[in-house]
Formats: C-alpha cells, structure tokens, sequence
C-alpha cells in the first residue's frame, strides 16, 4: 500500500513557484484559455487587480510586465504576475507561424473586474518618465 501512497510524487512536475500578494479569503478567481492566433500583438497594456497565474500550452507568449524587460514564455513554462497597480505591456503571440495558447487563473475581490485597459493618457506619462 506504501508504493500506491507514493505514486503521485512521480507523477508530479513543479512548474512555477511563486511568493504572490496576499490574497483575501473572498477573492473572486477565474481561470481562462487564451487563444491567438500567429503574429497576434494580444491584450492592448493593462492591469489585473490582483494575482495572475498562467501556464503556456501552446506557442510563445511574449510577456513584458512593469518594471521588467520582456521575455518569453513558451510552451510548458509558467508566467505569473503581482497584480494591483503594475501593468502588464504585452502577452502577444511571439511567433509568426503557430498559435499560442495558454491559461491563467486571476484573482480579484467581489464584483471588481478581472482585467482593466490603461489608458492613453497613463501610457504617455509613463513613456515620458522613461525618457527623463
């Protein structure tokens, strides 16, 4: 009975670990599939009000947070971000010849909206403070 009990460990592969802000016991979560399809530049910059975590399936996600320089993601690799006031530049499609395909899980409080575009106004201020 011992090797059944064990026989999980096997199977298991830790993709990301992560040290996320705290997340309020009535969060509201969703977990979503994303799809885009070659070249896609994906969601225009935005923000999550809390933790987001995501695993690509398929393809290679272009992924740039605030605060850090871009990177990608491809398949079988995990991503997650913060949440709250950092915006998230890009998760657009890396490549120009296959889909990309990934899920993430997000949290939020009750009734508050799981993703928020940032404006025009906020992207230019932030473009000319990256200049001074």
């Amino acid at each position: 009975m011992k090797a059944h009990s064990d026989a999980w460990r096997s199977a298991v592969t830790v993709v990301q670990e992560a040290t996320p802000p705290w997340i309020p016991a009535d969060a509201h979560e969703m977990t979503v599939m994303v799809e885009f399809p070659p070249g896609d530049p994906g969601t225009p910059p935005h923000r999550h009000p809390g933790p987001a975590f995501g695993f690509v399936l398929e393809g290679e996600m272009l992924f740039e947070l605030q605060g850090s320089p871009p990177r990608v993601v491809k398949a079988g690799e995990a991503f997650w971000e913060p949440g709250g006031d950092v915006i998230h530049f890009r998760d657009g499609n890396n490549r120009d010849d296959v889909p990309l395909r990934f899920i993430v899980t997000m949290f939020c409080a009750p009734g508050e909206p799981m993703l928020t575009l940032v404006d025009e106004a906020e992207l230019r201020t932030l473009s000319r403070e990256s200049q001074l």
